[in-house]
C-alpha cells in the first residue's frame, strides 16, 4: 500500500508496438518493458511465498498486456497475453521498477544466462517454426 509520501502516477499508456508501459509520476515519464514488468510480477507465482520461492520466468520477451484494472486507489493489475493477471502493481512498487530498472534488467538477463535461457528460450517461449532452408551441416 502506497504511503503518503509514495508517488501516484498521473498517467499510465500502454504502447503496443513496442511492448511498453509509459508511466508518468508528476512532471518525470518512465518507459517500462512490459516484459520487465512480467518477470518481475509482485505475485506468489513468480515471488513465492518467502525467501528463496521465486520462480525465474522465463520466454516472456514477446509478452504483452491485454489490459490494466484499477485496484481501490493505490494499485494496478495487469492482464498478460499469457493470461498471467494475479500480480497487484502498487504505485510504490511501479516507481521502484521505474527508477531502478537498469539495475533490475541486468539483474534479470544475469538470472537468465546462470540458468542456461536467453529472453527467447525457456519453457513459456514460442514455438518459432524453423524454414526448411535452414539445415545445419
Amino acid at each position: 500500500m502506497s504511503t503518503p509520501h509514495s508517488p501516484i502516477p498521473s498517467a499510465l499508456t500502454v504502447h503496443r508496438a513496442s511492448r511498453t508501459l509509459e508511466i508518468a509520476f508528476d512532471d518525470q515519464v518512465y518507459t517500462l518493458p512490459i516484459e520487465l514488468l512480467r518477470v518481475l510480477s509482485p505475485s506468489a507465482e513468480v515471488r513465492g511465498h518467502g525467501p528463496g520461492q521465486e520462480t525465474l520466468q522465463t520466454g516472456k520477451r514477446f509478452v504483452e498486456i491485454k489490459g490494466i484494472e484499477p485496484v481501490g486507489n493505490y494499485a494496478v493489475r495487469p492482464v498478460f497475453s499469457d493470461e498471467h493477471d494475479s500480480g497487484l502493481y502498487t504505485w510504490e512498487f511501479l516507481y521502484e521498477l521505474c527508477i531502478n530498472q537498469a539495475a533490475l534488467w541486468e539483474e534479470y538477463l544475469q538470472k537468465l544466462e546462470a540458468a542456461g535461457f536467453t529472453r527467447e528460450s525457456g519453457r513459456d517461449a514460442p514455438m518459432i517454426k524453423q524454414g526448411a532452408g535452414c539445415a545445419s551441416h
